[in-house]
């Protein structure tokens, strides 16, 4: 009988998800909860929680200095991001630690580190996805006990995110269509709900 508690991956068995390239990633809320805001007239209108979430999808470059953020689009219950990995080949460069101090919001940590030699080329693409549902957990917490913004069950993430190998530049052009006109075709997404 198997292990109720046994988790399938949904990875590419064997792929390094810390090699360069280009990732189409989905994160989805719990429960689909429209906690970001709502989409009007195919806009999406972000309420507090979601430009809270804005805001630290823009720091997720300061934090991993060989990620960039192509595109992307906070819906109402996930985010889509286009994220690519350029490689660190330096194994001189220093990594910046950004934690959440309830006092500041942000502070950098003064132990920062070095990429150590061996090391995979880029930050694993996991790492980069938990690294951002914690910090928009944190933040999203300290809104619901200071700013009133709704509660949430248990987790504002659902536990695993979906993700895509972008394999040449005309998937990367379709999957950039799709996450900008996201909005535009809410009703009849797969997520809408």
């Amino acid at each position: 009988m198997p292990n109720k508690f046994d988790r399938r991956s949904i990875r590419l068995k064997g792929y390094d998800y810390s090699n360069e390239g280009l990732y189409f990633v989905t994160i989805c809320c719990q429960n689909m909860a429209h906690l970001f805001g709502k989409v009007v007239s195919g806009q999406m209108q972000l309420n507090a929680a979601g430009l809270m979430v804005n805001e630290w999808i823009k720091k997720l470059e300061n934090k991993f200095p060989d990620i960039r953020i192509d595109e992307y689009v906070i819906m109402p219950n996930h985010i889509h991001l286009i994220i690519e990995n350029i490689g660190l080949h330096n194994p001189d460069a220093v990594r910046v630690d950004l934690c959440v101090n309830p006092s500041t919001d942000l502070c950098v940590d003064p132990n920062m580190h070095r990429q150590a030699e061996g090391e995979h080329s880029g930050s694993p693409l996991h790492r980069v996805v938990q690294w951002l549902k914690t910090m928009t957990t944190n933040s999203y917490i300290k809104g619901v006990k200071t700013l009133g913004w709704e509660p949430f069950n248990k987790k504002i993430w659902h536990r695993n995110y979906y993700e895509h190998i972008i394999r040449d530049d005309r998937a990367h052009h379709n999957i950039a269509e799709y996450i900008k006109n996201n909005p535009l075709k809410w009703e009849a997404d797969k997520f809408y709900r």
